[in-house]
């Protein structure tokens, strides 16, 4: 693995840094909006390790918070694409927290997969420090849902929700095009077969039959794995990108009720 770590750190921040030039290109990537009445939103700097990680804290002030929510986005995007969700969220009782992997937006450092596990630790603790005594989970979106399982035996997580999922990195470049041939260059990290195989963790595995990336058959797999106490969504026709490009509660909403729904208040970690 540590023989990979150059290589992955090239084509993931080459991969990030075309994603994101494209989406500035074509007018995605939002400026960073002011809070709609009722939600309040905070701009910090959270160490992890040597790095400093930009993140932004929404939560409701018209109403208690009933859930909180770590957001581990997907490999092109950044802070400021996931605000609409942000609100959509604090509309609905959840206060949630969204950060740039080190290397990515304001984030200081360059994208390595350890690093970006330790970040998402980081992240995670200091949601807890932020969050009063309720459920926190933790989301991983599409490149999140390599690093939220590599993780989730480390974190004292209430509940885990999977969107738009790959069961292993390498499987991952495999769909997106890189020749089996190539495979053993690709890292043999993020396998989630492994990570979750032991997970009785309330879980959302939540995938789409527009989504052309990542098959379905991924998804099954990965709530199989988790047991009894994962849950399969499927959403009819949206497409990879489209939960935080064009977010609503067709997608979202599930997700809300399931971070809400009624389960032992959490202790003060």
């Amino acid at each position: 693995m540590w023989t990979h770590r150059p290589s992955f750190t090239v084509a993931l921040t080459v991969a990030y840094r075309v994603i994101h030039l494209r989406d500035r290109l074509l007018r995605r990537i939002p400026s960073r909006r002011d809070a709609a009445p009722g939600i309040s939103a905070t701009q910090y700097s959270i160490p992890s390790g040597k790095n400093l990680v930009d993140a932004i804290y929404v939560e409701p002030t018209a109403q208690p918070a009933r859930a909180s929510v770590l957001i581990c986005h997907g490999i092109g995007e950044v802070v400021s694409q996931w605000f609409l969700i942000q609100q959509i969220l604090a509309e609905n009782a959840v206060a949630s927290l969204v950060f740039d992997y080190s290397g990515y937006g304001c984030s200081t450092g360059h994208v390595d997969s350890i690093q970006c596990e330790q970040d998402a630790i980081s992240a995670f603790r200091f949601l807890e420090s932020l969050a009063p005594p309720r459920p926190i989970s933790i989301l991983g979106f599409s490149l999140g849902t390599g690093i939220v399982p590599a993780i989730i035996d480390q974190l004292k997580a209430d509940r885990m929700v999977l969107c738009a999922p790959f069961t292993s990195f390498r499987d991952a470049a495999l769909e997106i095009g890189i020749p089996r041939w190539l495979s053993p260059l690709v890292p043999c990290i993020w396998n989630s077969r492994e990570s979750l195989r032991n997970c009785r963790l309330p879980a959302l595995v939540v995938h789409s039959t527009g989504d052309r990336l990542f098959p379905l058959q991924m998804a099954r797999e990965l709530a199989s794995l988790c047991g009894p106490n994962a849950k399969l969504l499927v959403v009819p026709g949206v497409a990879h990108n489209q939960p935080f490009r064009r977010p609503d509660l067709s997608y979202w909403g599930p997700i809300v009720s399931f971070l809400t729904s009624c389960h032992p208040e959490r202790s003060e970690p």
